[in-house]
């Protein structure tokens, strides 16, 4: 019975150290797709960039998935005036991740 638990935790630790990489890789994901939504949008300091990148992150909060990222990013883009096509965004998206995967890889 001592080893079942000892298994069990194990399990429940690995999952606890995945669950942490998963959320790593998707804050790191979308300060890349923020960085590219700054540019963008023409925000161009530092700080106004920086601010944006944490609206992007608070806004992955709000629901499962990304789908309120690329919602949040689709509309500042419609605020100001700037036409692009969804599957623009959801291209930046895909990089984002693939970059910061990339990332934790090392």
């Amino acid at each position: 019975m001592k080893n079942f638990d000892e298994r069990g935790k194990s399990f429940e630790k690995k999952f606890q150290i995945d669950e942490e990489l998963k959320f790593k890789i998707f804050a790191r994901a979308n300060k890349y797709l923020g960085q590219w939504a700054a540019k963008i949008l023409g925000i161009n300091t530092t700080e106004k960039i920086q601010d944006y990148i944490q609206e992007i992150i608070k806004s992955d909060l709000q629901e499962a998935g990304q789908e309120d990222v690329f919602n949040k990013i689709k509309k500042d883009f419609q605020i100001a005036s700037i036409s692009i096509e969804d599957k623009e965004i959801r291209g930046a998206m895909e990089k984002s991740l693939q970059n910061a995967k990339e990332d934790f890889k090392k």
